[in-house]
């Protein structure tokens, strides 16, 4: 059974295998806690698996927790851990000027990815930031698209202005909104999904890749993806998924 994290800037998802097979998910929200701190919180999470977790993969955006976690895990688990990072294998190529530069998540997202759905095809990932990969054809990596979140967006717009206050991101009734909050929600939602829809529809022109599957990952995914022209598939566990994989390609 092999245990799984991914560490985002907001939350770290994680998660049990039992081969290929997915049987439990947590959330925890990414924090400076200690290697104790968090041997305790996953200690009790993982309980119910102890002496059955023969290795781990993690993946990280947060270099200092990544290192707590591992620090954590290594005492819950009998075999190898393994973080990606640069010299991690992937089996999958990266073609883009400096692939030391594409984060963990993203690359765990890609392979998940070809798992399920084969090449050429496309992630959206509606995280802390908004991010569009592209795998062609040959299940290359060949790069992608970083544009801000939507609630570092709503975060933002409540920051800069005086009358404007926080909402929850939800569908509003309809895309003219009838008060501030629906407007303010209009904005988020349906404006985050018709960016994703357009750079999307760049994309498969771009890549030549016009009938690619579009997966859509990430906390916001379950309320965004249903609205697009675009997305095909949603999957919130695809970044799991993918350090499954590379956990696979790099035991020992």
């Amino acid at each position: 059974m092999l245990f799984v994290a991914d560490v985002g800037n907001s939350s770290t998802i994680t998660g049990v295998f039992d081969g290929d097979r997915q049987v439990d998910r947590w959330e925890l929200t990414t924090s400076d806690r200690t290697a104790d701190e968090y041997r305790f919180l996953l200690g009790g999470f993982l309980e119910k698996y102890r002496g059955r977790l023969t290795g781990a993969a993690i993946s990280s955006v947060v270099p200092r927790a990544a290192g707590t976690i591992r620090g954590a895990i290594e005492g819950l688990v009998t075999g190898q851990v393994v973080v990606v990072g640069p010299g991690t294998k992937t089996g999958m190529a990266i073609r883009i000027d400096n692939p030391r530069e594409v984060g963990a998540d993203r690359v765990a997202n890609a392979l998940g990815a070809i798992d399920l759905f084969g090449a050429p095809v496309i992630c959206v990932d509606f995280g802390t930031a908004t991010t569009i990969d592209v795998v062609d054809s040959e299940g290359a990596y060949v790069g992608g698209i970083i544009a801000p979140g939507v609630r570092i967006s709503a975060d933002a717009l409540v920051e800069a202005t005086s009358a404007l206050r926080r909402v929850e991101v939800e569908v509003p009734r309809s895309v003219i909104g009838k008060s501030t909050v629906e407007a303010i929600q209009s904005g988020l939602v349906h404006g985050f999904v018709a960016l994703v829809d357009g750079l999307v529809a760049k994309v498969k022109v771009e890549a030549r890749c016009p009938d690619a599957p579009v997966v859509a990952t990430g906390g916001l995914a379950s309320v965004l993806a249903p609205l697009s022209a675009t997305i095909t598939e949603t999957d919130s566990n695809l970044t799991l998924r993918g350090l499954r994989l590379v956990y696979e390609r790099n035991s020992i």
